[in-house]
């Protein structure tokens, strides 16, 4: 450390004309000059130690990254070595296939597979991403009209990765969605098998999202609203083979006015404002073999429902309100029907039941009925339910009770 002591730093009082003052022969210009000299030395010291520190540092970083690299060559052969790493690729497929949500639908999260299964490892993405049958079932709950472009492009990666496979979509179509969600479809337009739909509002150019669907055979439509589909549905394709309407009631009317689609369906699940619209269905869906339908009133008039035999109805699920209209028109429906291929029959939400029209009806029908649900604690009794036994030998009568959130409970 060199000395920085002078006349001038130890006098007490020194004097403001250093430049013409000398103390003991030592200038101010040589001191300064000394300094100068001083402080260049110690600079370049600094500059040296400096390049030395910063070598230490990049040596620090490149021992960081080797021993990140260490730690992950580890991982990888640590891996090779359990028995998951070595499963086969089919063994692998059968396992994730098992991590899907039970669900009909799959929507695009990070956090559930099959998304989450591509971000895991290389291999367990390439296993995920060959797999068609992950990539089949899409939801998509929302169009954001902000973030549209995004958005479309993870819906189509999703379907991309379908590979042809028939698809079985839900869509929430809102006002103004339709055309943005058809632009989406389009390209795979073929593969739509299963679809349902969601319109929160008076539906917004339906025929872009029902029109053009070769390959469809399940549709299901949630609206309260069905006049501006009418046309769209009547002109369903011929593979349809399953319908289902949430939400919308029909009557005499609307009913109508979905002809010719009733006739080659073999599903529907429908509500009605009355039981003669159930009767016209009937008539309308000659190769009906399954029907689910709900009746939430009767009708005030006294209504003459004429015969119907329907020979390829298998099963028919009832759905009522418990009122006094529909309790005195249930009798009137089951003596206007004849069913003669009838397996499954169920009847839900009545509590007065009309015994003695329902045993008319088995013996006109004659028909090989396997299984027979009654909806509703009370509405029958044991002696009823054991005269049906002894009408149809090996039939199985179940009564289930229904709770306050709607969940049927097997008595």
């Amino acid at each position: 450390m060199p000395d920085l002591e002078s006349p001038y730093s130890r006098a007490r009082y020194p004097s403001t004309n250093h430049s013409v003052v000398e103390l003991k022969g030592q200038s101010i210009s040589a001191i300064i000059t000394e300094r100068q000299q001083q402080l260049d030395a110690v600079m370049h010291e600094i500059s040296g130690l400096e390049e030395v520190l910063e070598g230490v540092k990049n040596l620090h970083r490149q021992l960081v990254n080797q021993k990140d690299k260490i730690i992950q060559s580890m991982d990888l052969h640590k891996r090779l070595g359990s028995a998951l790493w070595r499963l086969p690729t089919e063994v692998l497929s059968h396992i994730f296939i098992c991590c899907l949500l039970d669900v009909k639908y799959l929507s695009p999260t990070s956090k559930l597979a099959p998304i989450l299964l591509t971000r895991i490892c290389r291999r367990w993405r390439e296993v995920a991403v060959g797999m068609p049958s992950f990539w089949c079932m899409l939801r998509i709950v929302e169009v954001n009209h902000t973030d549209w472009q995004r958005q479309a492009f993870c819906y189509d990666s999703w379907l991309k990765r379908s590979r042809g496979r028939p698809l079985t979509l839900a869509l929430k179509c809102d006002t103004g969605d339709s055309r943005m969600l058809r632009s989406l479809l389009q390209p795979y337009i073929n593969q739509i098998s299963s679809l349902s739909i969601h319109f929160p509002r008076e539906a917004d150019q339906p025929e872009l999202l029902l029109e053009d669907l070769p390959a469809l055979q399940e549709l299901t439509i949630i609206t309260l609203h069905g006049t501006a589909l009418a046309r769209c549905i009547s002109r369903l394709p011929f593979t349809l083979s399953s319908l289902r309407f949430l939400w919308l009631l029909f009557g005499i009317e609307l009913l109508s006015s979905f002809t010719p689609v009733w006739a080659h369906l073999t599903h529907v699940e429908i509500n009605v404002d009355q039981p003669n619209v159930f009767l016209r269905l009937v008539q309308l869906g000659p190769n009906l073999s399954s029907l689910s339908i709900y009746i939430p009133y009767g009708s005030h008039q006294i209504q003459a429902f004429e015969p119907i035999t329907h020979t390829k109805l298998q099963s028919l699920r009832i759905s009522l309100t418990d009122s006094p209209d529909t309790t005195r028109q249930l009798p009137d429906l089951f003596n206007a029907l004849s069913l003669p291929n009838l397996r499954v029959l169920e009847v839900w939400g009545i509590r007065t039941w009309p015994h003695e029209q329902f045993k008319a009806f088995l013996a006109r029908s004659n028909c090989p009925l396997k299984s027979l649900i009654f909806g509703a604690e009370g509405m029958t009794t044991d002696e009823q339910r054991a005269e049906y036994v002894a009408l149809i030998p090996f039939l199985r009568v179940e009564v289930y009770v229904v709770d306050s959130m709607h969940r049927g409970y097997l008595v």
